[in-house]
């Protein structure tokens, strides 16, 4: 099962749009942007989105594949195949293809705007995105709403505090409330 867009389904052919493999492909929103719009996000593969997620754990070898995607014509694709050449810059044939690489000003302002973002991760420094559906880790007592939010409650289509990439906020019982990134787990 898919879990994209029929207008993103379309724009990647069913392929992931950093590697071209043909597997099941996940949304991933491009920070800083919401993810509202289809042009903030990449049809990723597990592969491609477990090492954008943990870039520590990079397969070397696999991000070759950014040879092909760095002249993708859509920006998101574009941002993100810069960002995973800096990570990986002490590569000389990455550093070869930064030099190479060539984005107009207002993609380069969202290349470089994350390095400004607040990063929010769950507690098991998983990077959550505005959206996403997280898991409580922990029973919580909710301030003022005279309820505990249980262990195991599920928490969608969280939003993220932009100031604090310790907090996030989502409904629980119908209460919007805040929580702290340390007592969720993202979803899978």
């Amino acid at each position: 099962m898919s879990l994209l867009s029929t207008e993103l389904t379309l724009r990647c052919g069913s392929s992931c749009e950093i590697c071209g493999a043909k597997s099941s492909l996940t949304p991933y929103v491009v920070l800083p942007k919401t993810g509202l719009n289809t042009e903030d996000l990449v049809a990723l593969c597990d592969t491609c989105l477990d090492q954008v997620q943990m870039p520590e754990n990079a397969d070397v070898s696999h991000w070759r594949c950014l040879n092909e995607s760095m002249w993708s014509t859509i920006p998101a694709v574009q941002v993100l195949s810069y960002r995973m050449l800096n990570n990986l810059s002490d590569q000389p044939w990455a550093q070869d293809l930064l030099g190479m690489m060539y984005l107009d000003e207002e993609t380069q302002e969202w290349a470089d705007a994350l390095s400004d973002a607040t990063v929010h991760k769950d507690s098991n420094g998983q990077i959550l995105q505005a959206g996403d559906t997280v898991i409580l880790i922990k029973d919580l007592d909710v301030k003022g709403a005279n309820f505990t939010a249980k262990r195991g409650t599920a928490v969608r289509k969280i939003s993220l505090v932009h100031d604090n990439p310790e907090q996030i906020e989502g409904k629980v019982n119908d209460q919007h409330i805040v929580i702290l990134t340390k007592f969720v787990r993202k979803s899978v």
